[in-house]
């Protein structure tokens, strides 16, 4: 059971009640945090005093005081009037990340809301309600407006959910699930809709996977070299103590490790004419650690984020002051995304170089052409790295950061935005191509090293090509290649290869 208090949370946290591996609850200590602020919210309303988000406007909207009589009239509105998301629904993943990211940040108690608010997202949550957000219409600032909105919207019983994989209006969702909808009150719509909780929980579940892909590409990357009979000197302790990147370092390891024991190293280990091995090869661990390191500053900007107060205005129940900020930008999280998406597609750049090494007869060391025992009549893997091309052109395309753009909203009060959201969505496209990228070297490498048997490749190696071999059977004539691609790639996320090596 995981107890919400406001606190950091980790990718695997994230990752594990994404899935419904782990429940969720709202701790004492951040109930009494909630209902203290709140009790500040509700002093002001009492004495008159205008408080922006309390008993104002929004946006260029601000300086407009609001009446007591029609304060919950305003947070209704602010919610209806947002949700203007369109384009494909989230997945059921993300939304129950949303959830989770959102309910936690309400726990700081900084948000001015009932504890009331916190626990209903959180009975969603646990009871399967979950808001259909479209993923298209943030610019992330004030945070991600439009799919909180939504969100937000079936919380009150309104807009559209999926429950138990129905879709149906958020009312009788909320009504099948037990659950009752929620009557805002003052500041208590503000609260749902401010912050950064769609591009943190779709960046941080794509994230997490990157950080498993990542991994896996070391173990292509191994089984490449072995395939084309190469060397590991390149991966010797002492290079990389030289240049002692935390990333390197690790790759380099990881690299000896699932080379370990390798008959086919032992069998060329004399008189061998070549000296050094292209850098898609003998740069594995520079190029590999690299990407970790990368990913390794994303995951922690991300880890931040899931226990930051992103809300705004800020409710200080100690000293009784409700302070304005900027804490919704979502530059931060922005930055970060748009850095792991490059560094995602430099490691399937790289990959495919390997994979062009594999299927080349001018580059591959002996194997045969495309793989295939009957070139000509048949093609083998030629198309194979035609598709990891083709994925590469839109990763490229994709990698373009989004956070360099800024237009300016809200009649230009909100005059410089993130893009946070646009980041963390092309960052899950770029992981799902980079998937497949991987997959295809996995499966290049695995049928060159069938043409190296009766040797037998290092322990890690071999451990991987067992894997493959568990869903992939060996190329023996032309097929269809499509779903072989796909079921490995499938197989990365899953975790198939996490005791590789």
């Amino acid at each position: 059971m995981l107890e919400l208090d406001g606190q950091r949370l980790s990718l695997a946290q994230i990752d594990a009640v994404a899935l419904g591996e782990e429940h969720v609850t709202l701790s004492a200590n951040a109930r009494k945090r909630l209902s203290d602020s709140r009790r500040i919210v509700e002093t002001i309303i009492a004495e008159g005093r205008t408080v922006y988000g309390v008993n104002t406007g929004f946006g260029r909207l601000s300086d407009v005081h609001i009446p007591a009589s029609e304060l919950r009239e305003l947070q209704l509105n602010l919610v209806r009037s947002t949700a203007c998301g369109v384009g494909p629904p989230l997945s059921e993943a993300e939304t129950r990340a949303m959830l989770l990211l959102r309910a936690n940040v309400l726990a700081n108690g900084l948000s001015g809301a009932r504890p009331l608010v916190a626990e209903t997202l959180i009975a969603m949550l646990e009871r399967g309600v979950m808001p259909l957000i479209p993923e298209k219409g943030s610019v992330g600032a004030s945070g991600d407006l439009a799919p909180l909105a939504h969100l937000a919207l079936t919380a009150i019983g309104e807009g559209e959910a999926f429950w138990r994989g129905e879709r149906m209006e958020s009312a009788a969702a909320l009504r099948l699930a037990g659950v009752e909808p929620l009557q805002l009150e003052a500041k208590e719509g503000l609260a749902l809709l401010n912050g950064t909780q769609a591009m943190t929980a779709v960046g941080g579940l794509a994230l997490r996977r990157a950080q498993r892909l990542a991994r896996v590409a070391d173990i292509a990357g191994a089984m490449t070299l072995e395939a084309l009979r190469d060397t590991p000197v390149a991966f010797d302790e002492r290079i990389h103590a030289a240049r002692p990147h935390p990333g390197q370092i690790e790759v380099a390891a990881h690299l000896r490790e699932l080379l370990r024991d390798s008959e086919i190293r032992q069998s060329h280990l004399e008189n061998d004419p070549r000296v050094q091995d292209a850098y898609s090869l003998r740069c594995m661990p520079q190029v590999h650690g690299a990407v970790r390191g990368a990913l390794r500053h994303a995951t922690e900007v991300i880890e931040t984020e899931t226990g930051s107060v992103t809300d705004n205005p800020l409710v200080f129940s100690d000293t009784e002051e409700v302070l304005s900020g900027g804490n919704f930008h979502g530059a931060p999280v922005a930055f970060a995304l748009d850095y792991a998406a490059i560094a995602l597609t430099d490691l399937a750049g790289i990959s495919e170089r390997r994979i062009e090494r594999l299927v080349n007869p001018d580059l591959n060391e002996g194997l045969p052409p495309f793989l295939t025992t009957h070139p000509g009549t048949a093609s083998g893997y030629m198309v194979a790295q035609v598709t990891a091309v083709a994925l590469i052109n839109e990763m490229k395309v994709l990698s373009h950061p989004a956070s360099v753009d800024n237009l300016p909203t809200s009649g230009g009060k909100e005059d410089h935005v993130s893009m946070g959201m646009t980041a963390a969505t092309k960052l899950r496209s770029i992981v799902d191509n980079a998937e497949h990228v991987i997959a295809i070297e996995l499966l290049a490498a695995a049928e060159g090293l069938e043409y190296r048997a009766p040797l037998q490749p290092g322990r890690g190696v071999k451990h991987a090509y067992d894997v493959i071999r568990s869903h992939v059977p060996r190329l023996t004539r032309d097929r269809a290649l499509s779903n072989d691609i796909q079921t490995i790639a499938k197989a990365i996320p899953e975790g198939e290869f996490d005791e590789v090596g």
